[in-house]
């Protein structure tokens, strides 16, 4: 209905001018908002498929007689007494699944933290549901329990740490004076500011007993393997889950500097700032470094990450007969001005035919922030995709699709929206104005008014966000 009206509008104009509008019969098959719809949930899946953590374990490891080789390293399961999994994420159950059947017998017991509603069926493994993005009581019980079962292994046991998105949130245990609450306040203060999850995670880090490379310390002298889904840009070790098995670079004068570029100093709780000026004196231990033993028995393998959901998401486009490229894989910044740069794209391509030719699909992937000024209710992709339905109204033929690969967008049950050309056209026909939902970060609201949001459910996996602009 869309494509035959902006047909109409054009076909009237080239018979003011004499002209005959032939072209227009071509622009319009490719027209078809249904079938770009169709194509860019068709691309977001394929890019998925290629995350899923079921499939990566299997890819990573490799079981051959008694012995394991996970990435380049061989592992002679002969010479370990006890094997435990352990493990905090969105997707850890996902990948503990296949990591049981591979080693079934030989698991002595473990424990995972997971978001509400990540659960599926382990027989060796307890499985603990937990709050995220803010940590909860249940996520502090499950990681206190965790550190007193790791206690307890020796120099002759193998450690399997699992560790996805969501991983800083589900493994909270927060150093002496510091509570649960306070971690869960910085990190609603942090969010709200627009910090980027690197920065978040910094003081995380410094506030945790477990994480910037704390958890290997505790489960040293035992090995521990740790395999990781990464949820961060440029796959930075330390800061995938605020790093618990990698050394930490950070220190605690990183900390005060992030809370004083964001201005919120003052409104940590008491006891961080405490926390962190002993830090500063030299009152309490930095985050263990390159140099400690601990590191020397433990292996990081990064089993999926955000570049392999894009470059497979390219490939099925081009299946689908796009002309397709790849911008980044590391895009942050304000979800607004993103969607910014993606439509100054989308119509590049409409005006010139650079960087493609249509019809197009250019993609990226990355993971923006929101700085919360409303009171309304979405998540960092929904925003990005009612400032580009903005952008783009009145442009036949575009599609713009940003989605979070782990079926969740902020605090929402969406994992993102699409929108096209005629989405603020649809969204005035129901009374309702776009800005005005942009400054009350009400996106999910508006979204959910036009059925233009994009459910998934838990996919169980999370290697950040996924986004598309098709042009026709």
């Amino acid at each position: 209905m869309t494509a035959y009206f902006s047909f109409n509008i054009l076909w009237k104009r080239e018979e003011r001018s004499g002209n005959v509008p032939l072209r227009f019969f071509i622009l319009l098959s490719f027209m078809d908002e249904k079938k770009l719809r169709r194509d860019a949930l068709e691309i977001f899946q394929s890019g998925l498929e290629a995350v899923n953590p079921q499939k990566a374990i299997i890819r990573n490891l490799i079981f051959e007689v008694g012995k394991l080789k996970v990435g380049e390293k061989t592992y002679d399961l002969e010479d370990y007494k006890q094997i435990f999994i352990f493990g905090a994420g969105k997707a850890s159950a996902a990948m503990a699944q296949p990591l049981e059947e591979i080693l079934m017998e030989r698991i002595k017991g473990g424990l995972i933290n997971v978001k509400y509603g990540h659960v599926l069926p382990l027989k060796k493994i307890e499985i603990n549901e937990a709050g995220h993005p803010l940590p909860d009581e249940a996520g502090f019980r499950g990681a206190k329990k965790m550190v007193e079962m790791l206690k307890k292994t020796g120099e002759r046991d193998l450690v399997f740490f699992l560790i996805s998105g969501g991983g800083s949130a589900l493994l909270p245990y927060p150093q002496e004076g510091v509570s649960l609450d306070d971690k869960k306040k910085v990190t609603q203060i942090l969010l709200e500011a627009g910090a980027t999850i690197a920065e978040i995670n910094i003081v995380r880090k410094h506030i945790s007993k477990l994480k910037g490379g704390r958890l290997a310390k505790i489960v040293f002298p035992s090995s521990l393997i740790s395999l990781i889904l990464s949820d961060v840009v440029d796959d930075k070790l330390d800061t995938i889950a605020s790093g618990p098995t990698v050394p930490d670079e950070s220190t605690f004068k990183d900390c005060l500097e992030i809370a004083q570029r964001y201005g919120v100093w003052e409104k940590f709780p008491v006891g961080v700032r405490r926390l962190i000026e002993k830090g500063l004196s030299g009152l309490v231990d930095e985050t263990p470094k390159e140099d400690d033993p601990a590191f020397k028995k433990v292996q990081n393998v990064i089993i999926a990450r955000n570049r392999d959901a894009v470059e497979s998401a390219r490939r099925k486009a081009e299946e689908l007969g796009y002309n397709a490229m790849i911008i980044s894989t590391s895009v942050e910044g304000e979800a607004k001005e993103v969607a910014k740069v993606h439509v100054a794209i989308a119509k590049e391509i409409l005006s010139s035919g650079n960087p493609l030719k249509r019809p197009a699909c250019v993609i990226s992937g990355g993971e923006t922030t929101v700085t919360i000024r409303g009171k309304g209710l979405g998540g960092r992709n929904q925003e990005f995709a009612l400032e580009a339905a903005i952008g783009i109204e009145g442009y036949p033929g575009v599609l713009i699709l940003s989605c979070g690969t782990d079926g969740t967008d902020g605090p929402t049950d969406a994992a993102g929206a699409m929108v096209d050309g005629m989405s603020v056209r649809r969204a005035k026909e129901l009374g309702l104005e776009a800005r005005k939902y942009l400054r009350e970060n009400d996106s999910y609201h508006f979204f959910k008014r036009l059925g233009d949001l994009i459910f998934t459910g838990p996919t169980f996996t999370n290697v950040m966000d996924l986004r598309l602009v098709l042009v026709g």
